[in-house]
């Protein structure tokens, strides 16, 4: 794979601000656990749990919101 160089100049500020989030995600998850996704130590199986548990908080973020955000425009 070629590689990409992805600048403020080059893209938009949408796709600049997901694209820092990531490596953000991706330093701070080297720093705490010490290993990145190109590990090769998990299961398929585990892989989708993980996949799964992280679906799940985001499920449970969005009802937060959503429940806040129907207080707000409550009268």
């Amino acid at each position: 794979m070629d590689d990409i160089l992805i600048t403020k100049d080059n893209t938009d500020s949408v796709v600049y601000s997901i694209i820092s989030q990531f490596k953000q995600r991706a330093d701070f998850g080297m720093k705490k656990y010490g290993t990145n996704l190109d590990r090769t130590d998990l299961s398929v199986l585990e892989w989708i749990q993980h996949a799964q548990e992280e679906h799940m908080d985001a499920i449970l973020y969005l009802e937060k919101l959503k429940q806040t955000e129907i207080k707000r425009m409550s009268p």
